[in-house]
């Protein structure tokens, strides 16, 4: 048997169902048994694999889903960490995320102010909460750090600053001039349904994934994202809205 800890959070029984649904439909043809749990404390989603075809299966997980590395030795061996945001700590100065590491304790890595400020402001003086609020850094996001300290047993928490891929992301959203609506908690097909239902897919050019249940929508030039919160925010009731502004991103650069 092979145990794995996906790359996503599940905030209730219905997002489990439907990471179940889509791995044995992928699955159909394979001999393999699979099992879903979900940790409570974590929301980390957690798949055994068992069957002939367990190898190919965890081959298609790890390359389509993404798995965590769950404990500190295993770190050591990822260049890049994905996770979700867990804290924006104003007290701190720091993001905390959640990057699947909880054996033998929870290691949570850390995104310190001055790194955010040398990435992605240019190395002005900008305070973390004007930060999270135009780059949209929320708990619950998905993100991708690199770790900057020695991985040890002996850690605290893990230093880390944004990976190139997650700078890069953001740059082209800022430079797009084009507002984005960053939707956490819902389904790609449930937003595609929501979107037809409301005909607002007049108004976005591309639904972006971030992760199994985050996306991001792309808005037409001159459609406001933060309107649209009202109106998808109807059907998508427990989910979570956040609004990338383009333009406002690039004043604190101005």
């Amino acid at each position: 048997m092979t145990t794995l800890t996906l790359l996503v959070k599940a905030s209730n029984l219905g997002q489990v169902k439907q990471i179940d649904e889509l791995l044995k439909t992928q699955f159909t043809e394979l001999d393999v048994e699979i099992e879903i749990s979900n940790n409570s404390a974590t929301r980390w989603v957690q798949v055994s694999l068992s069957g002939e075809d367990e190898n190919i299966a965890t081959s298609y997980i790890n390359k389509e889903i993404g798995t965590c590395p769950t404990s500190l030795e295993n770190a050591k061996n990822y260049f890049v960490l994905r996770g979700y945001i867990s804290k924006v700590d104003l007290t701190k100065q720091e993001l905390s995320v959640d990057v699947g590491i909880f054996e033998p304790k929870i290691v949570l890595a850390t995104v310190p102010l001055a790194s955010l400020q040398s990435q992605l402001v240019e190395g002005r003086k900008v305070d973390l909460k004007k930060i999270a609020e135009i780059y949209g850094l929320v708990e619950r996001l998905p993100l991708s750090v690199k770790p900057v300290s020695s991985i040890t047993e002996e850690v605290e928490g893990l230093q880390t600053a944004l990976a190139a891929e997650q700078v890069e992301r953001l740059h082209s959203w800022q430079q797009s001039l084009l507002d984005r609506l960053i939707i956490l908690g819902a389904s790609l097909d449930k937003i595609e349904n929501v979107l037809e239902r409301t005909r607002l897919n007049r108004d976005v050019i591309e639904i972006e994934t971030l992760g199994m249940f985050e996306h991001a929508l792309t808005c037409k030039l001159g459609t406001n994202a933060a309107g649209l919160v009202s109106i998808v925010g109807r059907y998508l009731r427990n989910s979570v809205f956040v609004v990338f502004n383009a333009k406002k991103s690039l004043d604190l650069l101005s």
